[in-house]
């Protein structure tokens, strides 16, 4: 069964107004240091606070990977050494499904922060002809192949602490899956990249974030993906998204408008039997409240949540 989730501060305040619209999961990123004691202190607090309030924490995004790690540089061995200890710590305090990414040197990309929806809300956008005549970043030069190297060994490393301590590990798409992005390679852009991914070190913890808004940038069937890895108990968290353009010029919409059949994608994790936490990701800025650069707007989560309790109310009636 999929639960909806929201990705929040583990604020009371926040926690408190996202169960009462019938949120169950949380997603955050992991604790400050500044909450003081040893790490995995500060991750079992963090699931206490969220727990105490009626919620499960279900998904950390995430623990950053060092650039030593994806590029394969000096000093990748105690970066990864980092990366690993905070994945024992994060897994002992009971936390299951780290997301994270591979999008080395330049992380997500979006040319506007106020393109107009509808009723005049403001949204992100994406131009790739823009974007392009930023400056070359010192990753100039960056290949596939250097990535995939780099990807492997953090996998052989990584996947076996994972499996001890219980996290799941979700890789999430480059955003957008376009290579190279000025200069610089991306490696996961395509189900078919993904597939190889899972394939490179198989394992129950070695899966995916699907976040169904980079899916569909690639241009893929989005039913149809979903199918495919929920098959393989390989997704593990999603998020829920919808977009209007093509792969190189496209505007994050509301749920409810844009490109992708948002009724067909939420029968599909619902036949498929997707039983993750699933969140609603990237809304536009609605009346009232002040841009957040992450696109993760209080009014129009609410929306969202809404919206996705009603598919799922609706698709269980009728099935």
């Amino acid at each position: 069964m999929v639960r909806i989730a929201v990705h929040c501060p583990p604020e009371e305040r926040y926690l408190c107004l996202y169960r009462q619209a019938g949120v169950t999961d949380i997603v955050t990123g992991p604790p400050p240091e500044e909450d003081g004691g040893d790490a995995f202190h500060r991750w079992l607090l963090l699931r206490k606070r969220v727990e105490d309030a009626g919620l499960r924490l279900s998904v950390i995004e995430s623990i950053p990977v060092a650039q030593e790690v994806m590029l394969g540089l000096p000093g990748r061995d105690e970066a990864l050494e980092r990366f690993l200890g905070s994945l024992r710590a994060m897994g002992s305090a009971g936390i299951p499904i780290l997301c994270y990414n591979w999008m080395a040197v330049i992380h997500v990309q979006r040319t506007s922060f106020s393109t107009p929806v509808r009723g005049g809300a403001a949204s992100i956008s994406y131009d790739h002809a823009v974007a392009s005549r930023r400056p070359v970043p010192e990753g100039e030069g960056v290949t596939e192949e250097q990535l995939w190297s780099a990807l492997e060994y953090f996998l052989r490393a990584a996947v076996p602490v994972a499996e001890e301590v219980g996290v799941k590990l979700a890789m999430h798409p480059d955003d957008p899956p376009i290579s190279p992005t000025r200069g610089v390679a991306r490696i996961l852009t395509s189900p078919e990249a993904f597939q190889r991914m899972i394939d490179l070190v198989p394992s129950p913890n070695n899966g995916i974030t699907y976040c169904q808004g980079c899916y569909a940038e690639m241009g893929v069937d989005i039913p149809a993906t979903i199918r495919h890895f929920v098959a393989q108990d390989k997704m593990f968290f999603a998020h829920f998204r919808n977009l209007s353009g093509t792969p190189t010029s496209f505007v994050e919409t509301f749920h409810d408008e844009g490109d992708t059949d948002m009724v067909a994608a939420m029968r599909a994790y619902v036949d498929a039997g997707f039983d993750g936490p699933m969140r609603p990701d990237h809304l536009p800025v609605m009346e009232g409240e002040d841009p957040d650069p992450h696109a993760y707007h209080f009014f129009g989560r609410l929306h969202a949540i809404g919206y996705m309790r009603g598919l799922l109310d609706a698709i269980a009636r009728i099935s």
